[in-house]
């Protein structure tokens, strides 16, 4: 059955939405099977929420390849689900192609930093490297947001709370970069 009650405003804004060139956001952990999988997936729903999934593209990816290929980790994917998140994405490592095919890559800790940035050719790779904590906003004192591979329940807990708190910074900032309001 077709909805004939449709606004062709908001067709002809979601059309030209789709032609534009998309933002592309890369988060980045040791494995890509906890931390960076739940930034993919808080990241994915507060875009869709705000109505941007047209002009954001999201991705997560590892420094090890140790898990290609696999779920995110029961346990962040059991607490994500607690949280409302679906955090189903495959792991995959980094690769140097990645700094040409994203615009922001947010790591999780100094050892991805080091890590990412000695693959970097140049500056401008290298400037595209950014601590995801650097955009919290409740909670200043996080440096990193701590691994929580080898810890408890209130680990996972606490990075889901510190990925919103900064991925709703993150996109902020980006919709101020890249002046996406109009779209909201």
């Amino acid at each position: 059955m077709v909805n004939h009650n449709v606004n062709h405003k908001n067709i002809e804004l979601i059309n030209s939405l789709k032609n534009k060139e998309k933002i592309k956001i890369l988060f980045v952990c040791l494995g890509n099977i906890c931390r960076s999988p739940a930034a993919e997936g808080i990241m994915r729903q507060l875009v869709e929420r705000r109505g941007l999934e047209y002009r954001i593209t999201i991705d997560s990816a590892g420094v090890s390849g140790w898990h290609a290929g696999e779920l995110p980790d029961r346990r962040m994917r059991s607490h994500g689900a607690d949280h409302g998140y679906d955090f189903n994405s495959r792991s995959r490592q980094f690769t140097t192609d990645d700094f040409r095919r994203f615009d922001h890559i947010l790591v999780m800790d100094d050892e991805n930093m080091a890590d990412i940035t000695a693959m970097a050719r140049n500056e401008d790779e290298r400037n595209s490297v950014m601590m995801l904590t650097d955009f919290l906003r409740r909670h200043n004192g996080y440096a990193t947001v701590p691994d929580p591979y080898y810890g408890g329940d209130h680990g996972f807990e606490l990075v889901i709370e510190l990925l919103e708190d900064a991925c709703e910074g993150l996109l902020d900032h980006i919709i101020r970069q890249h002046r996406l309001d109009d779209y909201l």
